[in-house]
């Protein structure tokens, strides 16, 4: 069976940490930003991880 191509989209929008988690980016951070306050704004900066439920799924599509 041939090797299966990894999504390039999610390539993208997750990393993989060297402990295994993967890495994401906060939702919500784009635009209409003059609303949002400065602290929800910086809050949004820093990277997530993905919950363990979902961990699986995105790490098939990323390998």
């Amino acid at each position: 069976m041939p090797k299966l191509k990894s999504s390039r989209g999610a390539k993208k929008r997750f990393k993989l940490t060297a402990t295994g988690k993967v890495r994401r980016k906060k939702a919500y951070a784009s635009h209409i930003l003059t609303k949002k306050t400065t602290k929800r704004k910086r809050n949004l900066r820093k990277a997530a991880f993905l919950s363990k439920v979902d961990e699986k799924k995105v790490k098939r599509l990323i390998s």
